[in-house]
């Protein structure tokens, strides 16, 4: 049955990507906004209320996206080992720098890279000139001036894990390599204790299992992270031209790739899977707001508010490119394929916003 899927999709690839992947975004943007999942509001709650529901809604989204993969890997729906973030070299350095430098932006902008999409949809116009702000400088540091700036920096802090006889980064793999246990074992191992010990922290507290919103937007979440690697998966193809990147939702680039090709796309073909879900979320939180009755135009309050939403967009436009991606890029769709690489750029993402938080307060 696999098999046929993925002959259906090969053959029309760019169609099925487009439409498919505008689907799973504006699901994800309507769950966004009709539940309110936000990784940044999530840390605010814990240092400001002590109210933990929120981040357990975002661990609950992991747990969710890492079992799916276990069984999109099972059902040979796609190779994991050719996804961006288990290469045997693990960049820590620009891991744990990028990740600060986005936790910290996403405080002062309000919202992470999703957050902003889903609000711009309802009308937001802040969060309109922070994508866009995001979106530019995650091009700069891509390829622009502060490309050269990267390399410099931090590919002297870059483990390379080829060295020690390892071809991904997976903590199964490195499991594997560490005791010599099968590697289809030691990958069994880590999601058991990764992801078991998710589903044990998140669903022990009954404040969040009887939250209905909370629950159904870690496990929507989570579920559409899956949709994401299931679409490209199927729609990979090492013997294309340009075979489609296997990849689930991120921001970060996206938002950049977005307004390329809003500004060229009669040269650049059919819209890649980061382009098509970037509007799909927009779109979600369009009709989340649309059908909430809460569709309104808002704009930056003072000077210092635009000033602080805009130093925050820069900081996550580079920190979210150094770190390979932002809350929902590292947080979900990268911790989903177990690599060491994700789990730190995750924390580091959650210590910025944490020190984010306490600047804010200080500031006020």
């Amino acid at each position: 049955m696999i098999d046929i899927w993925k002959e259906i999709v090969v053959e029309s690839a760019g169609w099925y990507i487009a439409w498919g992947g505008l689907l799973i975004g504006i699901v994800f943007g309507y769950i966004v906004y009709k539940t309110n999942f936000c990784a940044m509001g999530s840390i605010s709650d814990i240092v400001t209320f002590g109210d933990y529901r929120r981040f357990r809604s975002w661990m609950l989204a992991a747990a969710v996206a890492m079992i799916g993969v276990a069984v999109i890997s099972r059902l040979q729906v796609a190779d994991m080992s050719q996804a961006m973030y288990l290469s045997p070299n693990i960049t820590w350095g620009a891991n744990i720098v990028g990740g600060l430098m986005f936790g910290f932006g996403m405080v002062f902008s309000g919202g992470c890279v999703s957050r902003n999409l889903v609000r711009a949809g309802g009308g937001d116009l802040r969060s309109v000139v922070v994508l866009i702000i995001i979106g530019i400088f995650a091009y700069i540091t891509i390829g622009g001036m502060l490309g050269p700036v990267r390399l410099f920096l931090f590919t002297p802090l870059t483990l390379g894990l080829g060295d020690y006889g390892l071809e991904t980064q997976s903590v199964g793999a490195i499991l594997s390599g560490l005791t010599g246990i099968s590697g289809a074992m030691a990958g069994t191992i880590a999601l058991v204790v990764l992801a078991g010990g998710l589903l044990i922290y998140t669903l022990k507290d009954k404040g969040f299992r009887s939250s209905v919103p909370h629950m159904a937007a870690g496990i929507g979440i989570g579920l559409t992270v899956v949709a994401g690697w299931f679409l490209t998966g199927l729609a990979f193809d090492d013997f294309a031209d340009v075979p489609v990147q296997l990849i689930s939702l991120s921001f970060v680039r996206p938002a950049g790739d977005t307004l390329e090709y809003a500004m060229r796309y009669t040269a650049l073909g059919a819209p890649g899977f980061g382009v098509v879900t970037t509007v799909g979320a927009l779109l979600g939180g369009f009709i989340g707001a649309f059908t909430s009755g809460k569709l309104h135009l808002t704009t930056f309050a003072d000077k210092t508010d635009s000033l602080r939403n805009m130093v925050g967009a820069m900081l996550m436009g580079v920190g979210g490119v150094l770190a390979l991606g932002c809350t929902v890029g590292q947080g979900l769709t990268g911790i989903s394929t177990l690599a060491v690489g994700s789990f730190i750029a995750l924390i580091s993402i959650i210590a910025g916003g944490i020190v984010g938080m306490k600047t804010i307060e200080a500031l006020a």
